[in-house]
């Protein structure tokens, strides 16, 4: 299938009858739709969601003139369509993308059309695990630095309403998920400083294989020229095979190897210069310090001095739903993880608590992934775990398969899969004791049950405060 990419031009939008497919619940759709209606496009919105589930972008939405919706559609079809605006989740064999393939209809994405239009300088960051947290660690030291810099991308916030504001000289710091770099690679676009954090099965629901995840991946560097620079994890040993017409530069454990940026438990060492001690995090965790590492790493690279880098990364806070503290009740401690749809940033979360004892919640909708590293992790790094969801069920079913061998093996108790989200928490708060820890931290997507990641999260939230609230009643 051969999709015809856009090049936006100034003011090229209006009386031009755009769609946009797949509205969502998070920025990008509603800025998107705000963006082509200012511009004077006569946008029709299609997305197979009912209105009822879409409420909040739709109210969002309600000043916007010369927009037509088509909620709970299933077509094959578009209506009268110049320009056809992609939702970044929508997958490749959607039947409205092969429509516009057949007929020749022009396809972009809100990535694609700030991009375009974008006159800063871009550092763009993608990885496996780690993005989100890594993208906002670099914005805090730039803005610590007295840079002006812009966050945005895949971490939630859509920068089209900024473009009057942006200037040359500033740095853009996006989030850009294998499904934006997907759209990017139509426009053949990198940015100036490309990070991969890491990088291990994913989405392979959505891009069914290995090698096509990982060619969305290279897109971060693939048209990158000689004057960029590409910021990798050196430990990582896919990415020691990642090429880039630009620079390289590594950060990494291991100090035999000479990254440029090297780091252990108590201190970070940037290639001939002084060792200094590592920033104090906020956030725990062996992944956080990769995080902090490969962020320090792009500053360098955007022109950070060395000695202006532990503020930022000092007063980074953290983000919602990545390990993100929620509270103390009966000496139990809450962290909610949400963000965690991978195993491996799960395995990151449970290895962030080596001296508690993890009552877990885990488990979502099916990627498509293999679970069975994660069954073993959560053998012999928790205390207990909860199951939820399709994968739940998946890997009930494959420990019982195995459960001689496992059982000989580590003695950690795992629940039937549960019911509903909230038998899973009432589950975990009933096995724990002083203590423990309680995290969701699921280890696989939330489409089963819930909407969002972040809506999971929330319910996680609401739940301890409920809790909380009922012994404050008693």
């Amino acid at each position: 299938m051969h999709i015809l990419s856009y090049s936006i031009q100034h003011n090229d939008l209006a009386g031009k009858h755009v769609t946009l497919l797949g509205l969502g619940k998070f920025g990008g759709g509603v800025a998107t739709v705000r963006f082509l209606a200012e511009k004077g496009a006569r946008v029709t919105v299609i997305d197979a969601k009912p209105a009822e589930a879409l409420q909040e972008s739709l109210r969002k939405l309600e000043k916007c003139s010369d927009v037509t919706f088509q909620l709970g559609d299933q077509s094959s079809e578009l209506p009268v369509t110049e320009l056809l605006v992609v939702n970044p989740a929508i997958p490749p064999e959607h039947a409205l993308l092969q429509y516009a393939a057949q007929q020749q209809i022009p396809v972009t994405s809100e990535i694609e059309l700030f991009w375009q239009l974008n006159p800063g300088r871009v550092i763009g960051v993608t990885g496996s695990n780690g993005k989100s947290t890594t993208t906002a660690m670099i914005h805090s030291i730039l803005k610590a630095a007295g840079r002006r810099c812009w966050l945005g991308g895949n971490i939630g916030i859509s920068l089209l309403p900024e473009l009057e504001k942006i200037q040359s000289e500033d740095w853009v710091v996006l989030e850009l998920s294998s499904f934006q770099l997907e759209a990017l690679n139509r426009i053949q676009a990198s940015p100036q400083i490309a990070v991969v954090t890491n990088f291990s099965p994913n989405h392979l629901d959505w891009h069914e294989t290995l090698p096509h995840y990982r060619q969305a991946k290279q897109a971060i560097m693939r048209w990158q020229t000689e004057t960029d620079v590409a910021v990798l994890n050196q430990d990582d040993p896919e990415l020691q095979f990642w090429s880039t017409p630009g620079r390289v530069l590594y950060f990494g454990t291991q100090a035999d190897r000479l990254p440029d940026l090297f780091f252990d438990e108590e201190c970070f060492q940037i290639k001939d210069q002084r060792t200094v001690p590592f920033p104090r995090l906020k956030v725990p965790g062996i992944h956080n310090r990769y995080n902090a590492a490969a962020a320090m790493t792009a500053c360098l690279a955007a022109g950070i001095a060395a000695q202006d880098l532990t503020q930022g990364i000092e007063s980074f806070n953290g983000l919602p739903h990545r390990l993100e503290y929620v509270g103390e009740y009966q000496h139990r401690w809450f962290y909610n993880d949400s963000l965690a749809t991978t195993p491996e940033s799960a395995i990151c979360a449970l290895e962030a608590f080596p001296q508690s004892a993890v009552i877990l919640l885990a488990g979502g909708s099916n990627k498509q992934v293999d679970l069975s590293g994660f069954i073993s992790q959560l053998r012999c790094q928790t205390k207990a775990t909860a199951l939820m969801g399709q994968t739940g069920k998946l890997m009930y079913d494959l420990m019982q398969a195995h459960q001689d061998s496992v059982l000989k093996q580590d003695h950690a108790l795992i629940s039937q899969p549960q019911a509903s989200f909230e038998d899973a928490f009432n589950w975990a708060f009933q096995q724990s004791a002083p203590g423990d820890v309680i995290l969701l931290s699921p280890g696989c997507a939330s489409y089963d049950w819930f909407s969002s990641f972040v809506e999971r999260g929330e319910r996680f939230k609401a739940l301890f405060q409920e809790l909380s609230e009922s012994n404050e009643a008693d």
